[in-house]
């Protein structure tokens, strides 16, 4: 048996948002080798997502240890500390400016298992998000459809591609649906920038509200993905909340947060625009529909789920429409009900081949050549350099002088200067950008 399958593993999960630091802390339980045991170390990326007490509670997903940190301080404690396995659950530019960073801080020295990847539906800048996370051992695909389409851009532009490999979305789960609740349950997954219009985010609320009123009998749920202030993975301009504030809405319509699995749970129609809790509900085969009243578009991301069945509108829904999933599309997207109909048994098998692969990387007694992005000063050097500097790196990966660092936590002045710091960012994001955007409309 692999020493890697018996020993106790140290691993870290870097994350810039509550969404990636539940799919990153989730996959990590999920691609560790069958039988090791885990200490997981959580760091997350100061930034204007950076996740606040209340959404690291709801996510869920408990570590040994979790600390916000800068990246110049993640690259230290990568320095100074030993891990087996290292998950990066960053957007594209920071994956890109934390390898060479890492490749910097580690050299040609010993070194953990690189991981990263996307946490939901890739739907948008495929190249561009695919060619600034090269570089890590392990590119996790979340589905089959994902992998050759992974496989197919690192090939096209010359790049290794044996570092993609298929996994799932590692928070699908919980039990199946066996039949309507009392009462019959609908809620609508909202998404923090699709739609991102005033006009179309009122449209959608508006049709919900009005969904309750036609069917008194149901519980209509608005499932809201963060509070008012908080930030998530995607900028959220104008929050459903203060949409809804003066609308009259019936008894039966109501606003909910909490975890999506739980709401899952007494979900009778999943609807959405294009959130992945539309595969999440289709793992547990809750009855799913992608709206398509604003069109079948790229910019919503609904475009993804052409194919599967479950496109409708509004109108369809008020009428009494029952969706049908495409049990080949399912399956193709990772999703295990489309595999396996009565649920047994299969998820699990999704992440066999990366626990596979991370195995025999930890077992190579050479131990692991340095990390090789496809992005170098010589390949990208109108591009690399700005991505490097806005996270205060140089050319070769360096920490540039003056780049934020500290050595301890900081104190209380710092603290409260970095919560007005945070406020007057999202008050400029909710409020005196859209004021700007409409004047730029007259």
């Amino acid at each position: 048996m692999p020493a890697s399958a018996t020993k106790s593993l140290r691993v870290a999960v870097l994350a810039d948002s509550d969404t990636r630091w539940k799919w990153g802390a989730l996959t990590a339980q999920r691609v560790t080798p069958t039988g090791a045991e885990i200490r997981l170390d959580g760091y997350l990326l100061r930034g204007r997502a950076t996740p606040t007490a209340r959404q690291l509670e709801e996510v869920g997903v408990r570590a040994d240890s979790l600390r916000e940190v800068t990246g110049v301080e993640f690259l230290r404690a990568m320095s100074e500390q030993s891990y087996d396995v290292l998950v990066l659950a960053l957007v594209g530019g920071g994956v890109q400016a934390m390898l060479h960073g890492l490749r910097n801080a580690w050299g040609s020295g010993k070194r953990p298992v690189v991981v990263t990847g996307y946490v939901g539906v890739v739907y948008e800048k495929l190249a561009d998000g695919l060619l600034l996370r090269h570089g890590a051992d392990l590119v996790l695909a979340n589905s089959r459809h994902d992998a050759d389409r992974f496989r197919a851009v690192y090939e096209g532009v010359g790049a290794d591609a044996s570092a993609v490999t298929e996994v799932a979305l590692p928070f699908l789960g919980g039990e199946p649906y066996t039949g309507e609740h009392d009462p019959y349950t609908v809620v609508f997954a909202a998404q923090p920038s699709v739609p991102d219009s005033r006009k179309d985010r009122t449209y959608l609320l508006d049709r919900l509200i009005e969904h309750a009123r036609r069917h008194p009998e149901r519980e209509v749920l608005l499932k809201l993905r963060s509070k008012p202030g908080e930030h998530t993975t995607h900028i959220e301009e104008l929050p459903y909340q203060k949409l809804v504030q003066g609308k009259d809405v019936p008894a039966n319509f109501r606003l909910v947060y909490g975890h999506m699995g739980e709401v899952l749970d007494r979900t009778d129609l999943l609807v959405t625009v294009s959130s992945t809790a539309a595969l999440e509900a289709l793992h547990r085969r809750v009855p799913t529909v992608v709206l398509t009243d604003l069109g079948v578009r790229e910019v919503l991301g609904n475009h993804h789920f052409t194919g599967s069945g479950c496109l409708a509108s509004w109108d369809q829904l008020d009428a009494g429409h029952r969706p049908a999933p495409n049990e080949e599309w399912v399956a193709r997207q990772g999703v295990a009900a489309g595999v396996t109909p009565s649920g047994g048994g299969s998820y699990d098998s999704y992440f066999a081949a990366a626990r596979d692969r991370i195995a025999k990387l930890l077992d190579r007694p050479e131990g692991l050549s340095p990390l090789a992005p496809y992005y170098t000063p010589e390949t990208a050097p109108g591009y690399l350099p700005g991505i490097l500097a806005r996270h205060h790196l140089g050319p070769d990966g360096a920490p540039l002088p003056g780049a934020p660092a500290a050595d301890k936590e900081p104190g209380p002045v710092r603290q409260i200067v970095r919560r007005a710091a945070r406020g007057a960012y999202r008050h400029g994001v909710q409020r005196v950008a859209p004021v700007i955007r409409r004047m730029g409309e007259l």
